[in-house]
């Protein structure tokens, strides 16, 4: 666990954790007391807010841009670990987390998310659908939260009860805050909703509280994915099909997101329609209630979208980011060791250029080369070697794989982590074992079966079929590495 805590501590959380052997006994003693009595200590409940900027560009005078991270005892969080833990256990024990909510939660990631949208687009695409791709968002999500209907929820909907529900009930009762800034604070408040952004639970918690939205997708027949409170929602239709399920689905979450006290902002909500390859975007669905935001650029969860699925905007917003941070790291060549400038690059650029880089799969040789300048100046960044030094040297002498091969090597990866089933259940399902009708000599060598596809540009870019072309084109020992370790060596 970080050792951060709250301003109000008494005890340093590094200090706190160095003398923890000195002082365990007394710490565990308050941890189980509290478990026991199904209570949580009232210093606990106190939080320090400090308000920080969503996006760096924007405008810090406006409070619907600050996100409120509380600050909590550390001693808090400690107790608060332990019930995540037993909890979290609970949960997948039962098994009634949303298989398409992917936000904290062990093996999801957004690059999850992203391949699993990504790959029903493009095949939706592919088979001749326009697909309509609503990303709502919710204002303040965390902060409304009402208490009574979250510990209904852990009751009904998780199987919580006795003292573990009132260890709970506790929790969220006699909560406070005061916010500071600048090192200026405000009087302490009550808080009667929400729940703290910054604390252990808060996340899962949350979780738990929108558990019914995804009935009421599935319902409409209407895909989504969910990432904490990030949600879209995607719908194929056929040019002369009518939309009006998705504006029955949409309608329909709105009035339950205000029954429980949470709010869509439709200034904020955008829409986009992808058609396929040979029309143009001109279908809009009838959503004209919801005042959506329509734009030829979306940003979803960190990945720039535009309706040609050509990831230029992608790419543009990577390279800008990618060269800023290199200069700024380039004045600090000379103070660092090439060790911790090496570390600094792959902090500020490689994770840049491998930042759902499985979606980039596909896409023109021009995007590409772009990318590949990129990871060409940090290396020559790094080895001092001229512009007209080979490339190819530099980079096996840093061991880096260039872009084109860094994006099959995510694919990979994740083909492999679905295959053992070290990735979530909506990637798992996405790639199949080839089981020929009958005997063939190939049916041994761990091939996967590739689903066909009409487009270059739209169903071949899916992860359900480049995935099986990749894994099929490794050599059979690769294919059958029995450790992810093995795999990054092979």
């Amino acid at each position: 666990m970080k050792p951060s805590g709250s301003p109000d501590d008494v005890i340093p959380p590094r200090l706190l954790k160095e003398v923890f052997p000195l002082i365990s006994n007394s710490v565990l003693g308050i941890i189980n007391s509290s478990l026991t009595l199904a209570e949580v200590p009232h210093a606990f409940k106190h939080a320090v807010l400090q308000p920080i900027l969503k996006k760096p560009s924007l405008d810090p005078t406006d409070y619907y841009n600050l996100r409120p991270i509380s600050k909590l005892p550390f001693l808090s969080k400690f107790l608060e670990k332990i019930v995540y833990e037993q909890l979290l256990k609970h949960l997948n024990e039962i098994q009634v987390m949303d298989i398409c909510q992917s936000g904290f939660r062990q093996q999801h990631s957004t690059e999850n998310a992203h391949v699993r949208v990504f790959n029903d687009i493009f095949l939706a695409l592919d088979s001749g659908f326009h697909v309509v791709l609503v990303l709502l968002d919710l204002s303040t999500a965390f902060d409304t939260i009402d208490h009574d209907i979250l510990i209904t929820r852990l009751h009904t909907w998780a199987g919580i009860s006795c003292s573990a529900l009132d260890w709970f009930r506790s929790y969220f009762r006699n909560r406070s805050a005061r916010v500071m800034l600048d090192g200026c604070s405000s009087e302490s408040q009550p808080l009667r909703w929400g729940v703290p952004q910054g604390s252990i639970l808060g996340m899962l918690l949350f979780n738990l509280y929108i558990l019914p939205l995804g009935a009421i997708f599935r319902k409409h027949a209407v895909s989504y994915h969910l990432y904490a409170d990030n949600c879209q929602i995607y719908f194929s239709f056929k040019p002369t099909q009518s939309t009006k399920v998705l504006s029955d689905c949409i309608l329909e979450v709105k009035l339950w997101l205000a029954d429980n006290f949470l709010h869509l902002n439709d200034s904020k909500t955008e829409l986009f329609v992808f058609s396929p390859y040979s029309i143009t975007a001109t279908h809009q669905p009838d959503l004209n209630y919801l005042s959506p935001n329509v734009s030829s650029v979306i940003s979803n969860l960190g990945v720039k979208m535009d309706q040609a699925l050509k990831m230029d905007a992608q790419v543009n917003n990577t390279v800008k980011s990618c060269f800023y941070q290199l200069r700024g790291i380039s004045k600090l060549k000379h103070t660092l060791s090439v060790r911790l400038l090496k570390s600094v690059v792959h902090t500020f650029i490689t994770s840049r250029l491998d930042y759902s880089n499985s979606c980039l799969y596909g896409i023109s040789k021009a995007a590409l080369s772009r990318l590949q300048l990129v990871q060409n100046s940090a290396a020559r960044f790094l080895t001092g070697a001229g512009r007209r030094q080979h490339i190819s040297p530099l980079l096996k002498s840093l061991h880096w794989l260039p872009v084109q091969f860094r994006i099959n090597f995510k694919i990979l990866l994740l083909t492999y982590k679905s295959l053992n089933h070290q990735a979530p259940p909506y990637l798992c399902e996405l790639v199949h074992y080839y089981n020929p009708l009958r005997a063939l000599r190939s049916e041994d060598k761990l091939l996967l079966a590739v689903p066909n596809a009409r487009l270059k540009s739209r169903g071949e870019r899916a992860f359900s079929v480049c995935a099986p072309k990749l894994w099929n084109a490794l050599p059979l020992l690769v294919r059958q590495t029995p450790t992810v370790a093995f795999l990054n060596h092979a």
